[in-house]
């Protein structure tokens, strides 16, 4: 058990490795980049900060039970702002940077917050546009200096930590007692799910809750004082925050922000990371450049690396199984190791023991692929409403195409009809003012979560698909959309796909390409364009995914196999709503927007 102490509450645990464990410590806590350069932020000046901006919070009237809400990209004012917020006995708002000002609004007044926190000029002027419309806001607070002197009820980091500085020196033990009082049943924070269909509900977290999971990780992995996190993933996002924040800082760790996902490759041979949170979008992104990086390679060099691979796959499936590897074996991954995955591995920085995954699934194959590369992915499960984790691999007991199995301390049920219910201390106390959605989610003591899966006889959980996405053919067939559009996005002619067919005669598909990869086609081929949004239009190209999806569906029964599809231009993003922040699509409302596309696929057609 890698937790430096036990603590009940957040705020006990930042006063403990602060004062306690980091006075002593030449390790810095936080790492964030400034002109240019990493900075690093040692124990005391996290402590310092955070007292500061507190005593500043304070001195405007933030007392216990106060909302106030943060919207900011990952930086070290993030963390102060938190842990200013719960050390008052306040509750924190996190929001996602990308929200729209009318979400940004609809937030603040449902959650009755006092207050926001804003980084940037950028995310002041959208709060600016509905501030009057925020009848319980009081003031708005920005990260960056501002070029202006900004108008009244707005203020800078700066002039908070002067007020604290002030306000301390009249009430010098206020931020320590209001941290003592804080108890594991109070309300830690309400964290807003963007949700694929409806208004975002507010999902109340305790200490308890958070600090439950934060146990139960450190329970199950094994890390400490010499390791670094890097952080890339949404603070505000209830994975980032438990697993690369509370459970690395108490861990006393050190986390370093990466500067954008574009930045993340330069960023990890900068920090040499030893452990990441991560999205199965990062590791696709990375899988697909090692692939592009190959195919470019002379036939030779193209061989050595299958061979590596194939040598990796065999080494690793000896060593997970718990035999003995046979000496030929050993010779050749050491050789392998030398000519391919050493060189691989130091693109990460060098010194990754395991990544962690989640948010969304790991697809089977490439956990594999990394896995023979000498990078564990471990996969993991769960909700914000479970804060997160139900479920996850152990880096010495995993499967890849399952989600692991429950986490210490929490108890996981299958339903009669499929669904996956987690009951134990870190399920959520209900949606804030939503008694409907509460009594519907949280049901004789458990949590619905919406998912459909099932445990393996060894005990692993594997999740199926969600169960709002099973749908039915006009033949009455049930089909898992998921797991046939991650069997699809493996194809590196395709970027994001999507599978439609509820109450259709048949399965179709819309498909976003890559690009990049088409053009390297079309080019080769000799295929004449002069804009790569002409490919999409072009019959060579729909033969070319024809033959793409023949191939990966060869095994599917009749019923599941895509017939038809569409390829479109623009991708699925968050900014034009058909994505989450969490990155899943929005079936919805793609299937409003492209329902002219998708009747014409059916036109005419018999089953």
């Amino acid at each position: 058990m890698s937790i430096l102490k036990s603590f009940q509450t957040i705020p006990e645990m930042f006063h403990y490795v602060t004062k306690d464990f980091g006075a002593n410590q030449e390790k810095p806590a936080l790492k964030h980049k400034y002109n240019a350069e990493y900075t690093d932020i040692s124990y005391k000046q996290l402590y310092d900060n955070t007292e500061r901006f507190a005593f500043g919070l304070s001195s405007l009237g933030v007392k216990r039970g106060d909302k106030v809400a943060i919207i900011a990209e990952n930086r070290p004012e993030w963390v102060y702002s938190d842990m200013a917020i719960l050390g008052l006995g306040a509750i924190d708002v996190p929001l996602y940077p990308i929200l729209t000002a009318d979400t940004i609004e609809y937030v603040l007044n449902n959650s009755e917050s006092i207050g926001i926190i804003v980084s940037t000029k950028f995310q002041l002027n959208k709060v600016l546009k509905v501030r009057e419309n925020c009848k319980y806001l009081k003031f708005i607070i920005v990260m960056n200096d501002l070029d202006e002197k900004p108008s009244d009820g707005i203020l800078t980091f700066n002039e908070i930590y002067t007020k604290g500085e002030d306000y301390k020196k009249d009430n010098p033990d206020l931020f320590k007692e209001n941290s003592t009082l804080c108890k594991e049943d109070d309300t830690c924070t309400i964290i807003y799910t963007s949700g694929t269909t409806g208004e975002p509900k507010g999902v109340v977290l305790t200490h308890k809750n958070i600090v439950s999971n934060v146990k139960g990780a450190h329970e199950i992995f094994d890390f400490g004082e010499a390791d670094t996190f890097l952080s890339f993933l949404p603070m505000c996002h209830i994975f980032e925050r438990m697993a690369g924040y509370y459970t690395a800082l108490s861990g006393g760790c050190t986390i370093a922000y990466a500067e954008s996902i574009e930045k993340i490759a330069q960023n990890m041979t900068e920090i040499k990371p030893t452990i990441m949170t991560a999205v199965p979008r990062l590791f696709e992104r990375i899988y697909s450049k090692i692939k592009k990086n190959v195919e470019s390679q002379p036939e030779k060099k193209q061989k050595i690396f299958n061979w590596a691979i194939e040598v990796g796959r065999q080494y690793m499936e000896y060593k997970r199984n718990g035999e003995s590897v046979p000496l030929t074996l050993t010779l050749k991954h050491k050789a392998a190791d030398k000519l391919v995955f050493g060189k691989l591995r130091e693109r990460t920085g060098g010194k990754i023991r395991f990544m962690v995954s989640g948010g969304a699934a790991l697809p089977r194959d490439l956990g594999l692929f990394f896995e023979a590369v000498g990078i564990i992915v471990i996969e993991g499960y769960g909700l914000t409403e479970s804060s997160p984790v139900i479920a996850a691999n152990r880096p010495d007991d995993y499967k890849y195409g399952t989600v692991g199995k429950p986490l210490p301390g929490v108890e996981v049920k299958i339903a009669k009809d499929g669904e996956i219910l987690a009951a134990g201390p870190g399920i959520m106390q209900g949606y804030y003012k939503n008694k409907k959605e509460t009594e519907e989610t949280l049901k004789d003591g458990w949590l619905h979560t919406g998912d459909i899966g099932v445990f393996d006889a060894e005990g692993f959980l594997l999740i199926t698909d969600r169960k709002k996405h099973l749908f039915k053919t006009s033949t009455g067939k049930y089909i898992a959309p998921t797991p046939l559009e991650n069997m699809f996005l493996a194809s590196k002619y395709i970027d994001q796909f999507i599978i439609i067919g509820d109450r259709r005669m048949f399965v179709t598909a819309l498909i976003v390409p890559d690009y990049e990869a088409l053009q390297e086609y079309a080019d080769a081929h000799r295929i004449q364009y002069t804009d790569p949004k002409e490919l999409v239009n072009l019959k060579q190209v729909y033969e070319l995914l024809e033959k793409e999806l023949q191939q990966f569906q060869k095994k599917l029964a009749s019923f599941e196999k895509v017939r038809k599809f569409t390829i479109l231009e623009q991708p699925f993003t968050i900014e034009d709503g058909s994505m989450t922040p969490s990155l899943k699509l929005k079936r919805k409302v793609i299937e409003e927007r492209y329902s002219d596309l998708i009747d014409d696929m059916y036109k005419g057609m018999e089953n």
